[in-house]
């Protein structure tokens, strides 16, 4: 049981020691034993309860503290809710956007024992990690608390207070009451919302806008869209609750990892391309869908034929190019006369792609069909088979997890105009940067990423490629599923 007796106990320690003179004692002599006053101070660890034998239900409610009028929710969970999980449940249903850090304490005190995530424990603090612990180790009976603080800039404190223990654990956590909306992220903590609320509640009047904002424009602008502090939706925010506990797709060992890697992380951008309902899609791809994604490779096989030879710096004959480029449709936007390699990036890209993949090889100063594809140039669906088993991409880790990141992008629908945004911020989710700067992440392109492109039209298309490409996602998913 969540309790706060432990710092009253370490504080009455203290107490005795100065009415008995111990203290005078102990600090008029040598300190030698730092070990017993780094004790006295240090935080206690989370004192966990036996797992129970049977799993009940909590019915909890969440209160952000300091907020007047209340702004609370309702919720129904499995007692062997994990607080990761839990967490995910909080950000849903009480509206968060889970972009900041979080932490979960047993006691409303100074020293309070809390739980810490994988990324306190990168950052050098020791305790225990809250990637395992079960609600019910926590809570067990009516009245029973737990704390949660998130984005410790702005510094919103909500207490979790068991309201009934049910017999029979919900088959999922569920918010069945709540009122009035959490505050807009980043605005400033329990003052800046308050601001806010007035502001809004107020018709936006021009004596009560927020000294941060220029104008009334201004203000509008930055608050998110329909935000009101007296709405709550209950079915949208089931739903959201619904989204964010939704389980990824079973996936192969080496994107699995990086799961397990992205969940150690605190971050969930990888969960959620895995668990968005398009990730359990269909594989399959028909006959008329692989003659279309395979074009481009199959134009250059068709066009080198048995073999080709190259010019004497290593590029595709003009001639060649000029083929190719008319065929794919890439002379219909490129600039240029599309007739040299290497002033035309596009082909050398497709190049450069078909050799990744082992579909060509040059050698001698000739390009010619691996010895995997010579017997299947010209059938779409076995060159497809191979493109699926040699994706993704690279050795090196930036490559591999770039290109695991474009297949779960792709894999879960999202739109080619959104796929480069989407990877870096994967990339970012995973630990990369770009360049020098600690809050940026890295370009998304990748062999991978230049093969989905492909696939995707981005010959015939060029820039102009938007959209969902059901036939790309399908083959991505081919990819990372099991």
């Amino acid at each position: 049981m969540a309790s706060e007796d432990f710092e009253a106990a370490e504080i009455r320690k203290f107490i005795e020691l100065v009415q008995t003179g111990a203290a005078q004692e102990q600090f008029a002599a040598p300190i030698t034993d730092m070990d017993s006053m780094d004790d006295l101070w240090r935080r206690p660890e989370p004192q966990l309860l036996p797992v129970p034998a049977t799993v009940q239900g909590f019915r909890l409610r969440i209160d952000l503290q300091r907020a007047k009028p209340p702004v609370w929710r309702r919720i129904e969970v499995p007692g062997d809710i994990t607080l990761p999980r839990l967490h995910e449940v909080i950000q849903a249903s009480m509206g968060w956007t889970d972009s900041h850090l979080h932490r979960f304490r047993t006691g409303n005190g100074r020293n309070a024992p809390e739980f810490l995530t994988q990324f306190d424990l990168d950052d050098g603090d020791e305790g225990m990690l809250e990637i395992d612990v079960r609600l019910d180790r926590i809570l067990s009976a009516t009245g029973d608390r737990l704390w949660y603080d998130y984005d410790f800039g702005d510094n919103w404190e909500h207490v979790l207070r068991v309201e009934k223990v049910l017999d029979t654990p919900p088959p999922a956590a569920v918010c069945i009451a709540g009122k009035l909306a959490c505050p807009p992220e980043d605005c400033g903590g329990i003052w800046g919302y308050d601001e806010l609320a007035d502001w809004v509640r107020g018709d936006y009047a021009e004596a009560l806008r927020p000294e941060v904002f220029d104008s009334t424009a201004d203000g509008r602008d930055w608050l998110p869209d329909g935000w009101h502090p007296d709405a709550f939706d209950i079915d949208e925010t089931n739903q959201l609750i619904a989204m964010v506990t939704a389980e990824p797709v079973a996936v192969v060992e080496e994107l699995a990892s990086l799961l397990e890697l992205s969940r150690n992380r605190g971050t969930r951008g990888l969960r959620d391309a895995l668990a968005h309902p398009s990730a359990h899609g269909p594989t399959e791809i028909s006959a008329d869908a692989a003659v279309e994604l395979t074009e481009p490779f199959r134009v250059l096989l068709d066009v080198i034929g048995g073999g080709a030879p190259l010019t004497g710096a290593g590029y595709l004959k003009p001639a060649d190019v000029e083929q190719i480029a008319q065929r794919t449709g890439i002379a219909d936007w490129w600039i240029g006369k599309a007739n040299r390699e290497d002033l035309t990036w596009p082909i050398a890209d497709l190049r450069a792609s078909a050799r990744a993949l082992g579909l060509v090889s040059v050698r001698k100063g000739r390009i010619a069909p691996t010895r995997l594809i010579t017997d299947h140039t010209g059938d779409a669906q076995a060159i497809l088979r191979h493109i699926i088993n040699r994706l993704p991409l690279g050795r090196d880790p930036a490559d591999r997890h770039a290109g695991w990141a474009a297949l779960a992008v792709a894999g879960s629908e999202t739109p080619v105009q959104l796929w480069d945004e989407n990877i870096s911020s994967l990339m970012y989710e995973l630990g990369w940067r770009s360049g020098g700067n600690p809050y940026g992440g890295p370009p998304a392109d990748s062999p991978t990423l230049d093969v989905l492109r492909l696939l995707a039209g981005a010959a015939r298309k060029g820039p102009r490629a938007h959209g969902v490409n059901h036939s790309v996602a399908a083959l991505a998913r081919a990819v990372i599923q099991t």
